[in-house]
């Protein structure tokens, strides 16, 4: 009788532990990203290394306090893909990553699934906005578009560059 009562504590005490575990990485820390009017997104131009404030409207995002890598937006933009690929830096290996399922705007498979096929484009927003994370912006056609943070090539594993001396 007393293994069943520990077994049992036990398994009771792991659904608790793995139901904490999944609230806090799918719920937990988020906020919803506060935009500044008239400075929502920013987009890297082709001449300088100062982002500038792009058109965007609708823009909503989440980020989290507790990684860099949290940061998520969707918006709508006015301008032309033609007109962004002449004016500013086009972001290759751009990989946008999973949101949690609540924020249903973003969905990473289709935005990288189109980003494959070059359906939709993606741009350098900021540069190291934290050491080794960029913001990364995909326009899609329609002018629709997503921003996220993903790891640059100083951070990355598959750079054969990094830890070498330059």
């Amino acid at each position: 009788m007393n293994g069943k009562i520990v077994g049992g504590s036990i398994v009771i005490a792991a659904l608790l532990a793995g139901a904490g575990l999944w609230y806090t990485q799918i719920y937990a820390y988020y906020e919803p990203v506060r935009f500044e009017p008239g400075a929502e997104i920013a987009l890297t131009p082709i001449l300088g290394d100062a982002p500038e404030t792009i058109l965007a409207e609708n823009v909503t995002g989440i980020d989290a306090s507790s990684s860099p890598l949290r940061f998520r937006a969707c918006f709508h933009t006015p301008l032309s893909q033609a007109m962004l690929t002449e004016t500013y830096r086009v972001y290759d290996h751009a990989e946008p990553l999973v949101a949690p399922p609540w924020f249903g705007c973003f969905d990473a498979e289709k935005i990288g699934t189109a980003l494959e096929r070059g359906e939709a484009i993606a741009f350098l927003s900021v540069a190291d906005i934290v050491p080794g994370v960029d913001r990364v912006v995909a326009v899609f056609p329609d002018g629709n578009a997503y921003a996220w943070h993903q790891l640059n090539a100083t951070l990355r594993d598959d750079d054969p560059t990094r830890g070498m001396l330059k």
